[in-house]
């Protein structure tokens, strides 16, 4: 579909002046900002230790969720443990953590901790050089820390089979980026620009996402943009809900509005309503994670008689946050990384003292849940 004599709206010949109907996003801007208003208020409620692990589920999950937007899994400990160590918060054993793990951890860090420092294209560059400590994506050598150059033919965004794949998007040449991203980081430096606080970061996730501007890593890095703009919006570094696990759970519409959205004009209302529909959703969800960690304050605040050894708490812990799949004495083997006897005298301790009870779920294995 094309606009005009142009096919992508970085093509238009009033690019970037984006337009929206601010009238018409009002109320959705002022019922997020309740729903936001709401949750700091239930927060400011409970101790600090229960804000910090709140603070942490959120940026795990947001860490989490931003790979598996792009098709990558990462190991919830691992990210847990990178993030618990870099907020210097003690959660017992620490997971091992790899350089991607901590790379990504890091970026997402700096975009929400240190929000309110300037935005720069050194900063950009050093996100990306975080996310590729190799200097690979997969088995392809990209460049790190620099614009794409296009060697290799236009930035495109592509879906399908060799040979029938489909272009869902071209970005800007990489000769124009210079003077692109230029303009992108002195608008998203500028506090006079005029946009409503969630509007520009809502605008500055488009923008980005648009210009595209390294070889890989473009998506996780405009949410990261995004989520600085919305620490700011906030005021506050510590982050309690997370926008792309929002977006992960509505993956299939991020990616549709994105598209209708690149190729039509610089109205992008309706982007804008997306996003604030689904950052209130994410607001929302946050107070679903608000209840997990108060739940799990109130078990551990009621667990009578000797301390619990570091599997039973790790295995408790996993159960409390959902762990998927029923508990056999293999599974918890496994996960606790010891013997099956082993395994089988910490559930059997567990049983006795009224932790756990057997599952009443049918099965050829004996599973357990919390009591």
């Amino acid at each position: 579909m094309e606009c005009g004599e142009y096919k992508y709206i970085w093509q238009a010949d009033d690019w970037p002046q984006w337009r929206f109907d601010l009238p018409a996003l009002t109320q959705p801007l002022a019922e997020v900002s309740r729903a936001q208003g709401m949750l700091i208020g239930r927060l400011a409620d409970v101790g600090l230790n229960l804000r910090d692990q709140a603070s942490l589920s959120a940026l795990t999950e947001d860490v989490i969720k931003t790979s598996e937007i792009e098709g990558e899994h990462l190991q919830v400990d691992s990210v847990r443990s990178s993030i618990a160590r870099r907020l210097g918060m003690d959660i017992g054993a620490l997971a091992p953590v790899d350089r991607h793990v901590e790379g990504l951890v890091e970026m997402v860090l700096d975009a929400t901790a240190s929000a309110a420092a300037t935005l720069t294209q050194e900063r950009l560059f050093g996100w990306h050089a975080a996310l590729f400590p190799t200097g690979y994506s997969g088995l392809t050598r990209i460049g790190v820390g620099r614009w794409r150059d296009d060697a290799g033919g236009p930035m495109q965004v592509v879906s399908g089979p060799e040979g029938r794949q489909r272009v869902h998007f071209e970005a800007p040449p990489a000769l124009q980026l210079p003077q692109e991203t230029a303009r992108f980081i002195a608008w998203a430096n500028d506090p006079t620009s005029g946009e409503p606080a969630l509007i520009k970061a809502a605008l500055a996730h488009l923008w980005f996402v648009t210009l595209h501007p390294f070889d890989d890593g473009n998506g996780r890095i405009a949410r990261a943009i995004g989520d600085l703009f919305l620490a700011r919006a906030d005021g506050s570094p510590q982050r309690f809900y997370s926008l792309s696990a929002q977006i992960q759970r509505e993956r299939k519409s991020y990616y549709d509005i994105l598209e209708r959205t690149q190729k039509r004009t610089l109205d992008v209302s309706e982007w804008l309503a997306w996003f604030l529909a689904a950052l209130h959703r994410a607001v929302d969800q946050a107070q679903l994670t608000l209840d997990v960690v108060l739940a799990k304050s109130r078990f551990w605040q009621r667990l009578a008689g000797p301390p619990l050894n570091e599997r039973q708490t790790h295995l408790i812990n996993q159960l409390l946050d959902g762990l998927d799949g029923k508990l056999t004495s293999s599974r918890w083997a496994k996960i606790a990384k010891c013997s099956p006897d082993t395994a089988l005298r910490d559930i059997n301790e567990l049983l006795v003292r009224g932790v756990l009870r057997k599952s009443s779920a049918g099965g050829r294995s004996t599973s357990y849940e919390l009591n």
